[in-house]
């Protein structure tokens, strides 16, 4: 099984990527670890675009350009470790699925004028702390979710989360113990 493990996590130190890390050791597989914060990631702009889009249509899908979006098809199981930002994840995540969601490499459009799969993956895992209360799950797991149902073919989607981090009196050994008890209940 080929895992390919998307870190979102900008601190050295982040609890996020502890609960993802534990996660790791319990699936069986080959685990490539993709840092986003250590690529020098850019949001997609006019130029990137044309270049894109000049590749694609020259079907030089090897490019370097679409590395990430390959790696990203090719694999088997992805784990996502995205910390809850202000009603969200990192912006370094949705620039992240703005570089893979390349047409042809990992969707393409049929007839229906939906978009269809061509990636390999069978399971999501996504992982988040917060420091205070998840509010809302729709801006941040929300989004990733629809990406892997709608792009991806993706059904198989676990989500584990640990909040309330940082609330003053807030048992922290406890907190993240239940959440890795919720990831061991996967296994």
């Amino acid at each position: 099984m080929k895992v390919l493990f998307i870190d979102a996590c900008v601190k050295d130190d982040s609890r996020t990527r502890y609960l993802a890390d534990y996660l790791a050791s319990k699936i069986d597989g080959d685990i490539k670890r993709v840092k986003l914060n250590d690529l020098g990631l850019k949001p997609l702009d006019k130029n990137l675009l044309i270049k894109r889009d000049k590749l694609i249509k020259e079907n030089k899908l090897e490019d370097e350009m679409f590395k990430l979006a390959i790696d990203f098809k090719e694999s088997d199981i992805i784990l996502i470790a995205s910390p809850y930002w202000d009603l969200s994840f990192p912006s370094l995540l949705k620039i992240y699925f703005e570089q893979i969601n390349v047409l042809n490499v990992v969707f393409k459009y049929g007839i229906d004028n939906m978009p269809h799969s061509l990636c390999n993956i069978k399971k999501m895992y996504y992982i988040t702390t917060s420091g205070g209360a998840i509010i809302n799950d729709e801006y941040g797991f929300g989004y990733i979710k629809s990406l892997f149902n709608n792009f991806y073919g993706v059904n198989d989607i676990k989500y584990i989360k640990a909040e309330c981090l940082d609330i003053y009196g807030a048992d922290l050994n406890k907190i993240l113990n239940d959440a890795k008890k919720k990831i061991d209940e996967l296994f």
